[in-house]
């Protein structure tokens, strides 16, 4: 389980550098961040269970920001 969270960090560094080669800094700054903490916990040897619910925890807070931000600030189509 530590090795998806290496995993997780590497996809998540690839989308931040194409965020940041498309001029979308504040994407790639959060994209950043998300990498240093998969990378982290990672390798930082937590049972199964642990980790199952770090990643539980990651996908509710995931969720409900971009559930928050689509509704509330992105506003309604025309």
């Amino acid at each position: 389980m530590a090795r998806m969270f290496r995993v997780l960090g590497f996809f998540t560094l690839a989308i931040g550098l194409m965020a940041f080669a498309g001029d979308l800094t504040e994407m790639a700054l959060l994209f950043f961040l998300q990498t240093a903490f998969f990378v982290l916990f990672g390798y930082l040897k937590f049972t199964e269970r642990t980790y199952i619910l770090l990643f539980w925890g990651y996908m509710i807070v995931a969720i409900t920001g971009f559930s928050y931000w689509t509704i509330f600030q992105m506003g309604l189509p025309l």
